[in-house]
């Protein structure tokens, strides 16, 4: 397909009275979908492709889309125009679409040299108690992490010696190479992006500006963390290559299993088994909560086994901020297995007295029963 064959707006897609914007941005479309890395060994996707950058060079330009709109394409044969024979692709936007296309691997923008990259964050996984969560602690921790390099300070090069400018990329951090209808820029493989080279690499680091090595790290956790809080301790991470900066620490906590609480975000719950006679005729309990206090549950007269009560500012502290949550007890009611002869005529008396009002809820679900089996 050639570029003379097809009008230019419709190669693209777009209207003849469309704006700049929205012809680059259809040229881009349309440089995705027939790009021959995209299309491998597609004759046809690749003259699609070139024709559309033909007609994309013609109609981004004022003069030349005047030019075209008013003599259609002769006006870009036999000099008219003053485009000079086929047009070929501005490889300032080819480049920009290219980078759309394939990512910016292979140039990273026109900034020049390559920045220093910064180093890896890092993660640490730390176990606490409830009790621990509930109170904060300082404690330490050991990680190993490449730190920066004593002997040379970081700067890769051995201590005495300096950097002199890349032969490769005189000191540009950057080559060109041709492909096809692209010039493509590439941080230059000697010297990484940086346009220079080190004279001599320091022995310790052997050029890195780094080395492996234990650190003892003092940590505050703070009253109040839950399974999945960070701490984060910023430039504690990996130190950077070559005297960049320190990547941050992040410390993910985890939240032991306790013998007696669970916690939902700041309440803590837990289950009390009373006795069934507690349960009937109500009576106050005593339970020694994280703080360090002994909490007063009133259990009242004719609790049902499952109900929950709640003690007010009883649990766990808020993050960061004041006050705390709630102590939910939840009831359950125990059954007596081992009954002496005396507590077992006690019950009979008891149960002779029973006219069905003292269990409500058992008389009224039998009677439904019976309602529903039809008597």
């Amino acid at each position: 397909m050639s570029a003379t064959e097809v009008d230019f707006y419709e190669l693209l897609g777009v209207s003849r009275d469309a704006d700049g914007a929205t012809v680059k941005s259809a040229y881009r479309k349309m440089a995705m979908k027939y790009h021959p890395d995209r299309n491998p060994g597609d004759a046809e996707a690749e003259a699609r492709f070139k024709a559309c950058s033909a007609a994309y060079e013609v109609l981004k330009d004022p003069q030349k889309r005047a030019a075209y709109d008013r003599y259609g394409h002769e006006a870009f044969q036999q000099g008219m125009g003053g485009g000079g024979g086929h047009p070929g692709a501005d490889f300032g936007d080819i480049g920009d679409i290219f980078e759309t296309i394939f990512g910016s691997a292979f140039g990273g923008g026109a900034s020049g040299r390559a920045r220093p990259r910064r180093g890896a964050d890092l993660r640490y996984d730390m176990q606490v108690s409830l009790e621990e969560a509930f109170h904060g602690k300082s404690t330490e921790i050991t990680v190993e992490v490449a730190a920066t390099c004593d002997t040379c300070e970081g700067s890769g090069a051995e201590p005495g010696t300096g950097k002199r400018r890349c032969e490769l990329c005189h000191g540009h951090g950057k080559v060109r190479a041709q492909q096809g209808l692209f010039v493509i820029e590439r941080p230059c493989p000697n010297c990484s992006g940086r346009g220079e080279v080190l004279e001599q690499h320091c022995h310790s680091c052997r050029g890195e500006g780094r080395v492996d090595q234990e650190q003892v790290l003092e940590v505050e956790v703070p009253p109040g963390v839950d399974n999945g809080t960070r701490i984060r301790l910023s430039g504690r991470g990996e130190a950077g290559p070559m005297g960049a900066p320190a990547g941050d620490l992040y410390i993910f906590v985890h939240i032991k299993e306790h013998a007696v609480f669970a916690r939902e975000g700041t309440s803590l719950f837990t289950r009390v088994p009373v006795s069934f006679t507690v349960a009937a005729l109500g009576d106050t309990i005593e339970i020694p909560g994280l703080d360090g206090e002994t909490h007063s549950i009133e259990i009242p007269a004719g609790i049902q086994s499952g109900k929950q009560l709640r003690k007010r500012g009883a649990g766990m502290p808020v993050l960061q901020g004041r006050g705390r949550g709630d102590m939910v007890v939840e009831v359950m009611v125990e059954t007596p297995t081992k009954l002496s002869s005396r507590q077992k005529e006690l019950l009979r008396e008891f149960r002779e007295t029973e006219t069905g009002d003292e269990c409500p809820e058992s008389r009224g679900f039998f009677n439904k029963l019976k309602d529903a089996l039809g008597g």
